[in-house]
Protein backbone atom coordinates (compact mmCIF):
# COMPACT_ATOMS: atom_id res chain seq x y z
CA UNK A 1 0.00 0.00 0.00
CA UNK A 2 1.61 3.35 -1.11
CA UNK A 3 1.01 6.18 1.75
CA UNK A 4 3.81 8.26 2.25
CA UNK A 5 4.55 11.58 -0.28
CA UNK A 6 7.38 9.92 -1.78
CA UNK A 7 5.81 6.84 -3.09
CA UNK A 8 2.95 9.19 -4.44
CA UNK A 9 4.85 11.63 -6.22
CA UNK A 10 6.81 8.79 -7.72
CA UNK A 11 3.75 7.05 -8.54
CA UNK A 12 1.67 10.61 -9.99
CA UNK A 13 4.95 10.86 -12.14
CA UNK A 14 5.57 7.78 -13.63
CA UNK A 15 1.73 7.33 -14.80
CA UNK A 16 0.69 8.26 -18.24
CA UNK A 17 -2.18 6.46 -18.51
CA UNK A 18 -5.29 6.61 -16.30
CA UNK A 19 -8.50 4.62 -16.23
CA UNK A 20 -11.19 6.19 -14.50
CA UNK A 21 -13.63 3.80 -13.28
CA UNK A 22 -17.10 5.06 -12.51
CA UNK A 23 -16.80 7.99 -14.72
CA UNK A 24 -20.00 10.48 -14.87
CA UNK A 25 -20.93 12.35 -17.11
CA UNK A 26 -22.94 14.17 -14.52
CA UNK A 27 -21.83 18.04 -13.28
CA UNK A 28 -22.31 16.98 -9.75
CA UNK A 29 -20.34 14.05 -9.92
CA UNK A 30 -16.51 14.20 -8.84
CA UNK A 31 -15.80 11.39 -11.32
CA UNK A 32 -16.13 13.35 -14.10
CA UNK A 33 -14.51 16.82 -12.63
CA UNK A 34 -11.25 14.45 -11.41
CA UNK A 35 -11.32 12.54 -14.98
CA UNK A 36 -10.99 16.07 -16.87
CA UNK A 37 -8.62 17.32 -14.27
CA UNK A 38 -6.14 14.32 -14.96
CA UNK A 39 -6.68 14.99 -19.13
CA UNK A 40 -5.68 18.85 -18.36
CA UNK A 41 -2.65 17.55 -16.29
CA UNK A 42 -1.47 15.60 -19.34
CA UNK A 43 -2.07 12.06 -18.62
CA UNK A 44 -4.54 10.12 -20.92
CA UNK A 45 -7.56 9.11 -19.71
CA UNK A 46 -9.93 6.92 -20.51
CA UNK A 47 -13.39 6.66 -18.96
CA UNK A 48 -14.83 3.22 -17.65
CA UNK A 49 -18.65 2.97 -17.46
CA UNK A 50 -20.51 0.21 -19.30
CA UNK A 51 -23.57 2.99 -18.47
CA UNK A 52 -22.34 5.65 -21.41
CA UNK A 53 -20.57 5.64 -24.71
CA UNK A 54 -18.96 9.20 -24.19
CA UNK A 55 -18.25 11.32 -21.46
CA UNK A 56 -16.49 14.53 -21.92
CA UNK A 57 -15.82 13.64 -25.40
CA UNK A 58 -13.98 10.59 -24.73
CA UNK A 59 -15.14 7.08 -25.67
CA UNK A 60 -16.53 5.64 -22.84
CA UNK A 61 -15.09 1.96 -22.18
CA UNK A 62 -17.88 -0.73 -20.58
CA UNK A 63 -14.41 -1.93 -18.40
CA UNK A 64 -10.99 -1.78 -17.22
CA UNK A 65 -10.51 -4.53 -19.49
CA UNK A 66 -12.00 -2.81 -22.83
CA UNK A 67 -9.26 0.11 -22.06
CA UNK A 68 -7.30 -0.20 -25.65
CA UNK A 69 -3.91 -0.04 -23.78
CA UNK A 70 -2.73 -1.50 -19.89
CA UNK A 71 -3.62 1.47 -17.44
CA UNK A 72 -0.92 2.87 -15.64
CA UNK A 73 -3.31 3.84 -13.03
CA UNK A 74 -6.96 2.68 -12.26
CA UNK A 75 -8.86 5.28 -10.55
CA UNK A 76 -11.69 3.41 -8.77
CA UNK A 77 -14.85 5.41 -8.36
CA UNK A 78 -17.34 2.56 -7.15
CA UNK A 79 -18.70 1.27 -3.97
CA UNK A 80 -16.71 -0.15 -1.99
CA UNK A 81 -18.44 -3.63 -2.00
CA UNK A 82 -18.28 -3.91 -5.99
CA UNK A 83 -14.82 -3.91 -6.09
CA UNK A 84 -14.05 -7.59 -7.01
CA UNK A 85 -14.42 -6.94 -11.30
CA UNK A 86 -12.51 -3.69 -10.94
CA UNK A 87 -9.49 -5.78 -9.49
CA UNK A 88 -10.26 -8.92 -11.26
CA UNK A 89 -10.01 -6.66 -14.66
CA UNK A 90 -7.06 -4.40 -13.10
CA UNK A 91 -5.38 -7.36 -12.92
CA UNK A 92 -5.68 -9.48 -16.32
CA UNK A 93 -5.04 -6.40 -18.13
CA UNK A 94 -2.03 -5.37 -16.71
CA UNK A 95 -2.38 -2.51 -15.15
CA UNK A 96 0.36 -0.98 -12.88
CA UNK A 97 -1.53 0.67 -9.77
CA UNK A 98 -5.17 -0.05 -8.35
CA UNK A 99 -6.35 3.83 -6.64
CA UNK A 100 -9.48 3.76 -4.56
CA UNK A 101 -10.76 7.53 -3.98
CA UNK A 102 -11.46 8.61 -0.92
CA UNK A 103 -14.55 6.50 1.15
CA UNK A 104 -13.58 3.43 -1.40
CA UNK A 105 -12.02 1.06 1.20
CA UNK A 106 -11.81 -2.54 0.95
CA UNK A 107 -9.07 -4.13 2.69
CA UNK A 108 -9.54 -7.55 0.92
CA UNK A 109 -9.47 -5.98 -2.80
CA UNK A 110 -6.53 -3.85 -1.94
CA UNK A 111 -4.60 -7.93 -0.81
CA UNK A 112 -5.78 -9.25 -3.62
CA UNK A 113 -4.63 -6.61 -6.27
CA UNK A 114 -1.12 -6.63 -4.35
CA UNK A 115 -1.42 -10.07 -4.26
CA UNK A 116 -1.23 -10.02 -7.82
CA UNK A 117 1.67 -7.59 -8.07
CA UNK A 118 -0.19 -4.16 -8.42
CA UNK A 119 0.43 -1.00 -6.14
CA UNK A 120 -2.61 0.09 -3.99
CA UNK A 121 -3.88 3.65 -2.97
CA UNK A 122 -6.86 3.86 -0.89
CA UNK A 123 -9.32 6.05 0.44
CA UNK A 124 -7.20 9.12 -1.16
CA UNK A 125 -8.46 11.74 -4.02
CA UNK A 126 -6.26 11.74 -6.68
CA UNK A 127 -6.82 15.35 -7.46
CA UNK A 128 -6.25 16.57 -4.04
CA UNK A 129 -2.88 14.19 -3.75
CA UNK A 130 -1.77 15.67 -7.21
CA UNK A 131 -2.44 19.32 -6.71
CA UNK A 132 -0.91 18.90 -3.28
CA UNK A 133 2.11 16.75 -4.34
CA UNK A 134 2.49 19.70 -7.66
CA UNK A 135 2.16 22.50 -4.80
CA UNK A 136 4.97 21.21 -2.44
Amino acid sequence: MINDDAGLRRLLGEAKVIAVVGASPKPYRDSGAIAEYLVRQGYVVYPVNPNYDEILGMKCYPSVRSVPQPADIVDVFRNPDDLDDVIEDAIVSNAKTVWMQLNVVNESAARKAEAAGLRVVMDRCIAVEHRRLRAE
